[in-house]
């Protein structure tokens, strides 16, 4: 598995524990370096796994309001905590990290999404970041 699909699982996996546990996710993060610090059988976290979960924080209500607003008949409440992260961590990396190339963001959070959701979340969080994406920078505000 490459390195930032790794980095990518792991912050996918801080946020849904973040939102389960109702903690504050730069503690969960903090949580994770620690862990990993102390017990070598647990992997570390990488830098990437960082800048994303903490980008995510920095923005997380404007993200999570433009999953509301942008989501049909679904409320953030509603879905599935699978999707609702996959979606929060997906919406950052297309509107906020310019490194990654859309087309990456959104496979890599669709196979997630096959991993860890059901049958009909790929297609959901396919098209929503689509939407997202299409949308562009223009968000950001």
């Amino acid at each position: 598995m490459a390195a930032r699909t790794k980095a990518r699982k792991r912050a996918f996996q801080i946020l849904f524990e973040s939102d389960q546990r109702g903690a504050d996710v730069a503690s969960v993060l903090a949580d994770w370096v620690r862990h990993a610090r102390s017990d070598t059988r647990q992997p570390p976290v990488s830098e990437y796994t960082m800048q994303l979960v903490e980008g995510y924080a920095r923005h997380a209500d404007r993200i999570d309001e433009l999953i509301s607003s942008h989501s049909v008949s679904w409320t953030l409440d509603r879905m599935p905590a699978v999707d609702r992260n996959l979606l929060r961590l997906g919406a950052y990396e297309l509107l906020w990290e310019d490194g990654t190339p859309d087309a990456v963001v959104l496979d890599e959070c669709v196979q997630l999404a096959k991993e860890f959701s059901t049958d009909e979340s790929p297609s959901f969080i396919n098209g929503l970041l689509g939407r997202l994406k299409d949308l562009g920078p223009t968000l950001r505000d």
